[in-house]
């Protein structure tokens, strides 16, 4: 069932705002000694205590009142007085208050048991208890409930807007939002794909009943902020659903870019509550604001500082310092990311174009606000320390994305690290994996040969590729590293390199001819890995030191 509100019970529901008090409140207040002597057991609220002697009460009633009487002109058959409780009822009354004084010595039998009949609490009022006191009692609690509410709401806004000043502010409002609601709290595009999560996540069959309640609820919304809605229809911005014991709510966040607007899903033990409702609206508020396509990316005033340098002449290791944090270590440095969308993903990389949205939420899963996109194609720069690790594989894999990851460098060897980035992007692809990392293992033969003989080597072994023709020695070098990294697959190294095995077989096999060497010969192969990591701009200056 979907629907726009919490489902109503047979009872009175109260308007989302409205003050209120449980009624197991005013039954445990010593002062009162209300007792429950008839109806239900369940806890119910009340919204205003009201006095009456009518004998029929119902045109004066609006719904959620606990109705004190003594009985004056209560009916005096057993079928009158069932009358009287089933229109009670139906008028919304929220439970009955019996005073036993100056009419009754006791509470009639009849309407006890019409009471327990119509589901309806009866409550007895003490002879010593004046209906005002009980009023009076009702106020004063619906007021520090207000009270304790508003400090609620003032405290979970307060650590919202402290959120969304962080860096890894999208993250950081979710973080704030679960943990003072006590939700899983997840932000969806327009087609049900989680892009951020946080809280203790449900089991899968609610989390995908959320993410097709987004979907829906998305695809009921104009396409674009300019589309004129449909005469005679608003949809709904917001919904619910409710299986077994879990409230799932989405709310579509204002102003959604032409991808489909946005969704924050909620997924929750308890229904919500005024105050729920009203930190979920800050929220949205503060989560349209962030993935709003202007701001989305940001910018500090580094950055900006960094730009202008950068354009008037300034060298990248004079000004790649202002792009690192304030608290960066001495030792800080870079890691370079190349990243394909996954042909499968429904997410961002559905999107090719760079989305701002979308990028921005891969930006916060990599932990940096420098990413560029050409079509497809990702290139980002990650502020690196010994402390700060970049995404885990799980997070790639959620956002629909390849990664591959340099080794951390300095800036004089970015272009190394981007090399390193690219190839470990096309492992990732190749194998199928989320992301792929270069790795730097010193303790390896490459530490007992002198660099210079290495390098000497390296550039003998290959000199024959010097003059080749097209598609050139460059292209032909990095077939090869890629067909040995990929154990000699054609099919792998094809897909990693975005060509037909064909052409694979033909480029190894013009490198064979041209080196004069066995490639089938596992001891060849060796050599040629070897070699290949000696090559002019593959290895970083703090290689170059240890070897």
């Amino acid at each position: 069932m979907i629907s726009a509100d919490p489902p109503r019970g047979p009872w009175h529901t109260p308007a989302p705002g409205t003050p209120t008090v449980p009624l197991s409140v005013l039954l445990a207040d010593p002062d009162l000694g209300l007792k429950r002597i008839a109806g239900p057991d369940e806890d119910r609220f009340v919204e205003q205590v009201g006095t009456t002697e009518l004998a029929d009460p119902t045109p004066y009633l609006i719904g959620g009142e606990l109705l004190l009487t003594a009985g004056s002109r209560l009916p005096r058959t057993s079928e009158g007085i069932d009358d009287y409780v089933r229109r009670v009822v139906e008028a919304g009354t929220v439970a009955l208050g019996f005073g036993i004084v100056p009419v009754y010595e006791e509470v009639p039998p009849d309407l006890i048991a019409a009471c327990d009949r119509h589901d309806l609490p009866l409550l007895l009022v003490p002879r010593d208890v004046p209906f005002v006191a009980v009023a009076r009692a009702t106020h004063s609690a619906m007021a520090e409930a207000r009270i304790h509410d508003l400090r609620l709401v003032s405290e979970a806004q307060s650590a919202l807007a402290s959120a969304a000043a962080r860096p890894d502010a999208l993250a950081a409002v979710l973080r704030q939002l679960s943990a003072h609601l006590g939700v899983w709290a997840v932000l969806l595009d327009g087609s049900g794909a989680e892009l951020l999560a946080a809280g203790t996540r449900p089991g899968t069959q609610v989390t995908q009943q959320l993410c097709e309640l987004a979907a829906r609820t998305a695809a009921r919304q104009p396409s674009a902020p300019h589309d004129p809605p449909v005469p005679g229809s608003r949809p709904p911005a917001a919904a619910a659903q409710h299986h077994e014991g879990i409230h799932l709510t989405v709310h579509t966040l204002p102003g959604g870019d032409t991808t489909g607007p946005l969704a924050l899903g909620l997924a929750a033990a308890s229904r919500p509550t005024p105050v729920h409702r009203s930190v979920t609206g800050t929220a949205i508020v503060l989560l349209s604001l962030l993935t709003n396509p202007r701001h989305a990316l940001g910018g500090d005033t580094r950055t900006a500082g960094a730009v202008v340098r950068l354009l008037l002449g300034g060298a990248p290791a004079e000004i790649a310092h202002m792009l690192l944090p304030a608290d960066a270590p001495d030792d800080a440095a870079w890691t370079v990311v190349h990243g394909r969308p996954a042909r499968s993903a429904r997410g961002p990389g559905a999107r090719p174009g760079g989305d701002p949205v979308h990028l921005a939420a891969l930006g916060t899963a990599l932990g940096t606000p420098y990413l560029d996109m050409t079509g497809p194609a990702l290139r980002a720069l990650i502020p690196w320390s010994p402390h700060v690790q970049p995404t885990e594989p799980a997070d790639a894999a959620r956002l629909g994305w390849h990664l591959g990851f340099s080794a951390p460098v300095g800036t004089a060897d970015l272009p190394i690290a981007d090399t390193q980035a690219e190839r470990a992007l096309r492992r990732a692809v190749a194998a199928g994996l989320p992301t792929v990392r270069h790795l730097t293992v010193e303790q390896s033969v490459h530490g007992i040969v002198a660099p210079s003989e290495a390098k000497a080597l390296a550039r003998a072994r290959f000199a024959p590729l010097d003059h080749a023709p097209a598609p050139g020695p460059a292209v032909l070098l990095e077939t090869l590293r890629t067909w040995l990294s990929q154990y000699g697959s054609w099919d792998r190294t094809a897909a990693a390199l975005g060509l037909h095995r064909n052409t694979v077989r033909q480029r190894i096999g013009r490198i064979s001819e041209l080196l004069d060497i066995d490639l089938q010969d596992p001891e060849v192969r060796m050599e040629l890995w070897f070699a290949l990591h000696w090559l002019p701009g593959e290895r970083s200056a703090r290689n170059h030191s240890q070897g």
